[in-house]
């Protein structure tokens, strides 16, 4: 079943050339592995803390995937688990909201409301 929003994280930086250009290439690993990767909201608390732990100055936007049509492709990756992989540039358009991803306190602080409950299931 889709999941209402989808997630990147992404380094301002290269979420602010994406405004400029209004599409979001990818990150360096995205142009590596021929795709961008996104999360569910079950799994970016876990992108976070893997991929990106101690980094400031990141942003994580909240993706419509009901937009991406099938470019978007639900494949195994960490854990067996299902993740969102978008085949080709991510149109701004698709983007539903942008938000900081700050780091306090040894962890990133996500937005209200992204991360599931402790012990809801999805």
């Amino acid at each position: 079943m889709p999941h209402p929003l989808i997630y990147k994280i992404a380094p301002r930086p290269l979420w602010e050339e994406a405004e400029r250009t209004g599409v979001f290439q990818g990150a360096p690993v995205d142009l590596a592995d021929g795709y961008i990767h996104f999360s569910t909201a079950e799994q970016v608390g876990e992108t976070a803390a893997k991929h990106f732990a101690g980094q400031t100055d990141l942003v994580l936007a909240a993706i419509r995937p009901e937009l991406l049509g099938e470019a978007l492709r639900y494949e195994p990756s960490r854990g067996g688990a299902l993740f969102p992989h978008l085949y080709g540039p991510l149109a701004l358009a698709h983007v539903a909201w942008v938000e900081p991803l700050p780091w306090r306190d040894g962890a990133h602080v996500f937005p209200d409301g992204v991360l599931p409950a402790p012990g809801s299931r999805p």
